[in-house]
């Protein structure tokens, strides 16, 4: 299931930037437009046995298409033994199913769709008052203070330096991680996300690749952050607390 879910996800990350529908037309070749077959659009299976290319023109087929496949089918795995046959398991991979359309888009596009966070914003609080993690409280708070928090900084540094450094769908994306994680998940994930930016930030200016302006996707670290804090968020901050008992 995971596998056909990441399927559709690659559709999702393919056209939302460009502003297609995802259900017309079928699946076809980017390059030449031939709509696939059945046996075309097994996931992972097709990429392999086509060896990453069109069956007809022999353009080349993105890695990215099975990676998102393999990576959404080893999340479904891995939410199925961590929360088993639970409500919680159904919300939890709708998350982490956004959260991985968010990754590649923003990774690809440096674009977050409002489509996918603002939606995500409500449905999250919504579904916290049902369930018991991370109840209507913790879940407004992070809401709040997860889009608060960034568009602190976003209008100070764009006020301290005359330029955006944060764009209004990172504010809004942390705003939906906080909607389904609750406030406490939402600080792992930022301080996760900025600790991972930082170093990926200094690596890129060592390599000459670019200098302190550097755009880099912070929606993409944000991703990741949320599913670490999602499945370890908790028991990393035990862990930090530790060390003040």
């Amino acid at each position: 299931m995971g596998l056909i879910v990441g399927s559709f996800l690659n559709v999702c990350i393919y056209r939302l930037p460009r502003r297609q529908s995802l259900n017309w037309p079928g699946s076809r070749c980017t390059s030449c437009e031939r709509a696939l077959s059945w046996y075309e659009n097994i996931p992972f299976v097709s990429w392999i046995v086509l060896r990453g290319r069109c069956r007809t023109c022999g353009a080349g087929i993105s890695v990215m298409y099975p990676l998102v496949e393999l990576v959404t089918g080893a999340l479904f795995v891995a939410g199925y033994a961590i929360y088993g046959w639970t409500p919680l398991l159904a919300v939890r991979l709708a998350f982490a199913c956004a959260m991985v359309v968010l990754f590649a888009v923003d990774l690809r596009h440096h674009i977050l769709p409002n489509v996918i966070t603002v939606p995500g914003i409500v449905i999250g609080l919504l579904v916290s008052l049902f369930l018991p993690e991370p109840g209507w409280r913790s879940s407004l708070i992070g809401l709040i203070a997860g889009g608060g928090v960034l568009f602190a900084i976003a209008e100070a540094y764009y006020r301290f330096r005359g330029v955006e450094g944060l764009g209004m769908g990172d504010v809004k994306m942390l705003s939906m991680i906080g909607a389904f994680l609750g406030w406490e998940l939402m600080l792992v994930t930022l301080i996760l996300a900025s600790f991972a930016g930082s170093i990926i930030g200094v690596g890129v200016i060592a390599m000459g690749r670019g200098g302190m302006k550097a755009a880099l996707p912070f929606g993409t670290f944000l991703a990741v952050g949320a599913l670490t804090a999602a499945v370890a968020g908790d028991a990393l901050v035990d862990w930090y607390i530790g060390f003040y008992r």
